[in-house]
């Protein structure tokens, strides 16, 4: 009977698993589930729209789902309660930490810390909620009823950022940004076609998910005059931008960011060229973090655990001729069998005693960073564990 009954916890536990993972992903993508899968793609389909997120940032979509645990939770008491939104909190992290294909595919890049930070922020705000309001019942209809407000509350934070933001931005500057930022896009688009700023932009490509060079479309048909760089060419082209305008995954206590890798050289290069280096970034991304180092950051997962490199000198890829693409392969399948790596014209082949490393995000310190942008405000770095004591109290 035990063991029955240990088999059928088991069971919820796994449903309630799986629950709160496809409320994820319908959030992160817009699909519900059972719709077509979002990373089906078609190989002959020339667009760079591949980029299935929607506008939903990571810590909004983490405390959607949070909220529709509580709306299928069967606890009764505070303590209970807690307990659930901890599993899905835990759920999460481990679903993004992950380094399946489809998850890197699905999160576009972004490391778990955004993600962790608006649960915990949500849950902190439940605990305070009960403090103030101890009837159980009163307690989860008024958490309900904030919660469902905070999506819009987040793009209104995305709004007033912009809004701040785009006062840095002047006629006839040339702006380097790196990585696809949605609050930096509505900063740089809002400065163009709300205030009739006549600027340029160049961008960073944004290895290995050529982040860069999907955000680049999108600049281009607001408008505004947008050139690629390579990643390795940011100093080469930080001689001619005139600042430097980020997002960022995290905000940490001692005022640095982490964000998408290469935001860390990309800041050194900026301070020692004398450019401003801004980051723009809502309060839900403050996290309880205080790296030193690189090595101080936590596990971020998320990376495809191969990377296959090609000398893209070997084709012309603006040309109508495409070089083959590997056949489709099921999901989960992140190899590259020997007949369709033969198929890849100019795949370099690595010896197999070769280490390939692939991170996802680095941590940028506070001394290379002028200001940030928050919904909160203009932030000196310094100002940062100030906010974070207020946002947790």
């Amino acid at each position: 009977a035990a063991a029955a009954s240990d088999e059928k916890q088991s069971s919820s536990h796994e449903q309630q698993t799986s629950l709160v993972l496809n409320d994820l992903r319908h959030y992160l993508t817009g699909v519900e589930d059972g719709e077509a899968d979002p990373h089906e793609t078609n190989d002959d389909d020339d667009s760079n729209e591949n980029d299935h997120r929607s506008d939903v940032a990571l810590p909004v979509a983490a405390i959607k789902t949070l909220l529709g645990v509580i709306k299928r939770s069967t606890a009764n008491t505070m303590m209970g309660l807690q307990a659930d939104l901890r599993k899905a909190s835990d759920d999460m992290i481990a679903f993004v930490k992950s380094s399946s294909p489809n998850n890197s595919l699905l999160l576009g890049g972004r490391s778990h810390i955004a993600l962790a930070s608006g649960c915990e922020l949500f849950l902190k705000y439940v605990t305070r909620a009960f403090l103030e309001l101890p009837d159980f019942a009163a307690c989860i209809a008024q958490v309900l009823e904030r919660g469902e407000r905070f999506a819009d509350i987040s793009v209104h934070s995305r709004d007033r950022i912009a809004e701040l933001g785009q006062a840095f931005v002047q006629d006839g500057q040339t702006v380097l940004t790196h990585g696809w930022s949605r609050v930096v896009s509505a900063l740089l688009i809002r400065a163009a076609t709300v205030h009739n700023k006549h600027f340029s932009l160049v961008i960073l490509e944004g290895r290995p998910d050529a982040g860069g060079i999907k955000a680049a479309k999108l600049y281009a048909d607001a408008g505004i005059p947008t050139t690629v760089v390579l990643d390795s060419a940011m100093g080469h082209a930080m001689e001619s931008v005139d600042l430097v305008i980020c997002g960022a995954e995290g905000v940490v206590e001692n005022g640095g960011i982490v964000n998408k890798i290469g935001t860390f050289p990309l800041g050194i290069v900026a301070r020692e060229m004398g450019k401003p280096f801004y980051v723009a970034a809502e309060s839900y991304k403050f996290a309880r973090l205080f790296p030193l180092n690189q090595r101080d950051l936590p596990d971020m997962g998320g990376g495809l655990a191969n990377l296959h490199f090609v000398d893209t000198t070997s084709w012309h890829a603006t040309n109508t001729t495409r070089p083959t693409t590997p056949k489709s392969r099921p999901h989960g399948d992140e190899s590259m069998e020997d007949s369709e790596r033969e198929t890849v014209r100019g795949l370099v082949r690595l010896p197999d005693h070769v280490k390939v490393e692939n991170p996802i995000c680095d941590y940028t310190p506070a001394k290379y960073i002028t200001l940030l942008f928050t919904d909160l405000g203009v932030l000196t770095p310094s100002a940062v564990s100030d906010e974070l004591i207020r946002l947790y109290q």
